[in-house]
C-alpha cells in the first residue's frame, strides 16, 4: 500500500515515516503543502491513504484536502494538527479530511486510525468503491495476510502451504494481486513500490521477481508471474478463481 505524508515537522514526519515503512506502507513523505499539491496534479501515482497536517508552508492541509475533493478525489484522509477545538475540528471534517488526530498522539493509535480507514474503503485511481476491508487480500490462490505479512497458497488438492514474506516481496505481490492478469511494466512497478527520489538499480524489479519465485519454490516458466518479455509481468489467475 501506498501513502502519501505531508508534515513539515521534521522530526515527526521521519518517525511516521519509519513506523509505517515497517508495516509495509510505501511512504511519500513531502515537508510542504505546495510540493505534495504539485505531485498530486501529476497523477502518477496511485495512493492507498493520505496523511496531511494541517498547518503546512505554502498550501496547507485544509486547501489538499479541499483540492481532492473538488476534483471529485476522495482519497481517504487522515488529518493531522495540535488544533483540538471543537469548531476548529469540524473545519478540518467539512473540508473533507476523514479522520482527525490531535498532537501528541500516539503511534498506535495512528496505526489504529489508518487501519480504520482502510477497513472503510478502498481506493483505485481516482475513484473510490466503499467495502470493508478486512486484514487480508485474496485473489484465486493466494492469500495476503497483512498482519503477519505472510502469504497462503491453496494448491488444487487442498493444501495449503504458508509463505513468510519480506517487506518489498509482500508489497510486490500485493501490486501484482491488484492487478491480476494484467500486464505491468518495469516503470509502474517502480513508480508504485519505490518512494519518490529512490534510485534503484536497473535490474532491481527482475531480482525481486526472481527471489520472490525461489521462495514460492517456482521456476521461471512455471511461475505464477510470468515474464512478458519486452514489455513487463503478469500475475496469471485464472478468471474463475479470482471471485473465490
Amino acid at each position: 500500500m501506498r501513502l502519501i505524508l505531508v508534515e513539515d515537522e521534521a522530526d515527526l514526519g521521519a518517525a511516521i515515516k519509519q513506523v509505517l515503512s515497517h508495516e509495509a506502507y510505501i511512504v511519500d513523505w513531502f515537508l510542504d503543502g505546495t510540493q505534495a499539491w504539485q505531485y498530486l496534479e501529476t497523477g502518477w501515482t496511485e495512493y492507498t491513504l493520505a496523511i496531511f497536517d494541517w498547518m503546512l508552508p505554502g498550501v496547507s492541509g485544509i486547501e489538499l484536502c479541499k483540492w481532492l475533493r473538488d476534483r471529485q478525489l476522495t482519497l481517504p484522509v487522515l488529518m493531522l494538527t495540535a488544533k483540538d477545538r471543537m469548531e476548529e475540528k469540524i473545519i478540518g471534517l467539512d473540508s473533507g479530511a476523514d479522520d482527525y488526530l490531535v498532537k501528541p498522539f500516539d503511534m498506535a493509535e495512528l496505526l489504529a486510525r489508518l487501519r480504520a480507514l482502510q477497513r472503510r474503503s478502498s481506493y483505485v485511481g481516482a475513484t473510490l468503491t466503499p467495502q470493508v476491508q478486512p486484514r487480508r487480500l485474496q485473489v484465486g490462490c493466494l492469500t495476503l495476510n497483512y498482519s503477519t505479512h505472510q502469504l497462503t497458497r491453496q494448491y488444487g488438492h487442498g493444501e495449503n502451504q504458508v509463505f513468510s514474506l519480506t517487506v518489498k516481496e509482500f508489497q510486490l505481490l500485493e501490486y501484482f494481486m491488484r492487478h491480476p492478469n494484467q500486464i505491468v511494466s518495469r516503470d509502474q512497478i517502480i513508480n508504485q513500490l519505490w518512494e519518490i527520489g529512490a534510485e534503484p538499480v536497473s535490474n532491481v524489479v527482475a531480482a525481486q521477481i526472481r527471489l520472490l519465485r525461489r521462495k514460492l519454490g517456482e521456476e521461471e516458466n512455471e511461475s505464477l508471474i510470468e515474464t512478458v518479455y519486452g514489455v513487463g509481468y503478469r500475475l496469471n489467475i485464472p478468471a474463475a478463481e479470482i471471485s473465490r
